[in-house]
């Protein structure tokens, strides 16, 4: 076996691709049966017994070009009026060229053309089309002397031309032998209803004003000969060569590429002014044409369902502009209608055409138990390696309007199949729960949905799209969080998106893991998320009764939370959760039991921050907007126990303070924060007797919201006087003076749940609680 390298064959553009899937079928169906091929390094090659050379002489002498007819198309040649014997247009006299060719290799389109002929649907139809257009042209030439009769006679004939083009397709399919098929089932599916194919044409084989077939058949002669099918004058073997081997060639022949070689179509400026007609290599065409064939449309329909069929293409789903980063979500109303997206296989193993039709098939790919719809869909059955086995990368391509509205097959990203599961897919799947994805997706898609609402879901989309990838880390997840908390933000502050979409159901604890990276910025947002019900107040919504998760709740109280910076917020917050906690011991609801009772008491202590951290954010080195975006996604979540074990260095008990090299606390915080911890904490670690009354002293939370010097320092001597009444070890003496802090600042940390260990030896050990001093020895 030989192996042919067609470096004129490339996964780009979506032509080069088609021509190599061309090269394999006909060559298995005409030349050698036993011919595989594979992708390597941008290339196809070739396995085959032929050699290079044999290959290039079976297209130049014995290729049997498929016959591409489409009478159903205006300009094919079969709907020309009058002069449909006589006609002078492309389409006809291309037909009357054909019927009068010798040449063997040309047998298959003499016997098509000759079954046409005979069928009298055509006839009746170009009948009726033609007094249709006569009808017409009197009502707008005369329209004075146009009476009720004739519009009668206009408005039948309408309807009988309307019918013969419904029915024309079907009786088409009954009507013609198998073996001359092919073109018509690469273009539309027929099942009770109809579909066109995506790739050609998007509507029975036309692009715009351009019959493909008429195209073909201009392509063919331009390069074999109608009368024997040897090569033409011009150079055929030379753009042959050129086709498969990337061989330099000049071209002169004047044709049009289509919409699947975008890089052929346009002028050297491609706008007025200079313009040069740009062309394509005939074979380049031909062969394209015929690796088109391969893909086959088909109509499917779920039992279960009462709605359309839907359209089935091999690798094929709704466009969209996910994951491409070379098209925005503005693109997206700019795709050709239908499942127009087309994530076509790469393969690294040889293959023979038979199994590479088995893969087209049956080329659908599943998220669960569902049919991919749009590009997330379809990268993440690939992550969940939900497609067929062998294949290693899919090429994406999208059909989008440029140049006007011609839609030009446009290459966006390479996809790799993964050699295993990617863990972070499920993360995506956690979101699709109770379809809260497909939600917020199709309210995107509403005509009158806000643009900032539109831009927020196409960042989650992207961000999960490269969360499915190979290699996708913590930081994707964390980028995922976070379009999630900006997607549910703006969600919070409109009840017309809170009307389309249900709130998120909560995340799975594997969110908060995974995106764990070990930075500061990460462990503040989590410490801050595990206040309990933390999501109340950066969102309005409720407890739904009998289950774990929230509803939206326009007219809640709590929520606070605006696009302030962080420091604004959690003043916020934490003066909001001291207003709740009283107007629940108030109104008696349910609280925890006394000892454990306090507004910021830790759902987790596991979970709470270490003291090196909230000395980086009391000293401003923490990253105020990442903790603040990477909270807005994390309240969403079902938290774990805990995190991976970081090293954060500890200071020594005691009020020295210069001893804390590593991590300096201010004095007033050491003071306050025993004051914002509940007093069962305070003695688990032994740091409170248990005869002390504890809480929070009424104002203490407003005065330091207040940003004033003079509220700070009164602050620092209230928890002063409390520690001390209270019999906490501080040394014996007056009040430390609190030095230069931003007590709004100096708040925001209080509220964020310090570990244990830390507190313990940021507070002194009460004197009485000291174990006695044994006696000395005698």
């Amino acid at each position: 076996m030989n192996e042919i390298i067609l470096a004129g064959c490339n996964p780009i553009p979506l032509a080069s691709y088609l021509k190599a899937l061309g090269i394999l079928r006909l060559v298995a169906e005409q030349a050698d049966p036993a011919v595989r091929g594979y992708w390597r390094a941008e290339r196809f090659v070739l396995v085959s017994r032929l050699t290079q050379a044999e290959l290039l002489e079976f297209f130049l002498q014995d290729y049997r070009p498929t016959p591409i007819l489409s009478p159903w198309n205006g300009r094919a040649g079969y709907l020309e009026g009058d002069d449909a014997e006589e006609s002078k247009r492309t389409g006809a006299a291309l037909l009357t060229n054909f019927r009068r060719s010798n040449a063997v290799g040309f047998a298959p389109y003499r016997e098509l053309i000759a079954t046409l002929d005979t069928l009298p649907c055509l006839d009746e139809r170009n009948r009726v089309r033609t007094e249709k257009k006569v009808l017409e042209a009197q009502k707008k030439a005369a329209p004075k002397s146009w009476n009720s009769e004739l519009e009668q006679r206009l408005s039948k004939v309408s309807r009988r031309e309307g019918e013969l083009k419904e029915g024309l397709l079907e009786l088409l399919r009954n009507e013609l032998p198998e073996e001359k098929l092919d073109w018509l089932d690469a273009v539309v599916a027929i099942n009770g209803e109809r579909a066109f194919s995506p790739l050609l044409g998007g509507s029975g084989g036309v692009e715009g004003s351009m019959d493909l077939g008429v195209n073909f058949m201009i392509n063919l002669l331009a390069v074999l000969n109608l009368d024997d099918g040897d090569p033409v004058p011009l150079d055929s073997s030379t753009l042959l060569d050129n086709a498969l081997s990337a061989n330099p060639a000049c071209l002169t022949v004047k044709n049009t590429a289509g919409s699947l070689a975008p890089n052929r179509v346009g002028g050297v400026n491609a706008t007025s002014g200079f313009e040069k007609s740009l062309n394509i290599n005939p074979w380049d065409f031909i062969l394209m044409i015929e690796g088109a064939i391969t893909f086959r449309p088909t109509l499917t329909k779920r039992l279960d369902s009462s709605g359309d069929a839907q359209i089935s293409y091999p690798f094929t789903v709704q466009p969209s502009s996910i994951g491409s980063g070379a098209v925005s979500h503005v693109d997206d109303a700019k795709t050709r209608s239908g499942r127009s997206e087309l994530w076509l296989p790469l393969w690294e193993l040889p293959a023979g055409y038979s199994e590479l039709m088995a893969v087209l098939r049956e080329g659908s790919a599943r998220v669960g138990a569902r049919i991919a719809q749009d590009g997330l869909d379809m990268v993440r059955a690939i992550a969940q390696l939900g497609v067929d086995r062998g294949l290693a990368q899919f090429q994406r391509y999208i059909f989008l309007k440029r140049l006007g509205e011609n839609a030009l097959a446009v290459p966006l990203n390479r996809i790799a199949a993964p050699v295993a599961k990617n863990s972070h897919v499920d993360l995506a799947d956690d979101i699709d729960r109770r379809g809260f994805l497909r939600a917020i997706r199709s309210y995107a898609r509403g005509k009158y949905t806000p643009a900032r609402s539109k831009q927020a879901v196409a960042a989650l989309e992207n961000a999960l799209f490269t969360l499915t990838r190979p290699g996708a880390g913590s930081t994707a997840v964390q980028h995922a969080l976070v379009a999630l908390g900006e997607l549910l933000q703006i969600l919070a502050a409109s009840r017309k998106g809170q009307a389309a979409v249900a709130t998120l159901p909560r995340l799975s604890p594997a969110w908060v893991l995974q995106a764990h990276d070990g930075s500061r910025a990460y462990r503040i947002a989590v410490a801050l998320a595990s206040l309990p019900e933390m999501v109340r107040y950066l969102a309005p919504v409720a407890r739904q009764s009998g289950r774990g998760d929230w509803v939206w709740h326009p007219e809640s109280r709590s929520r606070v939370w605006s696009g302030a910076e962080l420091t604004a917020n959690l003043n916020r917050i934490a003066i909001r959760r001291v207003l709740d906690f009283e107007r629940a011991q108030a109104t008696g609801s349910p609280l925890p039991t006394n000892e454990q009772a306090h507004p910021f008491r830790s759902g987790l202590p596991t979970l709470a921050a270490p003291v090196g951290d909230i000395a980086g954010f009391l000293s401003a080195r923490a990253d105020d907007r990442r903790i603040a975006a990477l909270l807005q996604g994390l309240i969403w979540c079902r938290l774990p126990d805990g995190l991976p074990a970081t090293s954060a260095p500890a200071g020594p008990p005691g009020l020295d303070l210069a001893a804390q090299h590593a991590h300096p606390l201010p004095v007033a915080y050491r003071l306050l924060k025993p004051l914002f911890t509940p007093a069962a904490t305070l003695r688990r670690i032994e740091r409170l007797p248990a005869d002390v009354t504890w809480g929070l002293p009424q104002g203490l939370l407003p005065a330091l919201a207040s940003g004033q010097r003079s509220q700070l320092t009164r602050g620092v001597q209230t928890a002063w006087q409390r520690s001390r009444l209270a019999g906490l070890g501080w040394p014996v003496g007056i009040c430390p003076a609190a030095v230069d802090q931003d007590s709004r600042r100096l708040l925001a940390a209080l509220i964020i749940p310090l570990r244990g260990s830390d507190l313990r030896r940021l507070v002194p050990r009460p004197a009485r609680l000291n174990p006695p001093t044994a006696p000395a020895a005698a």
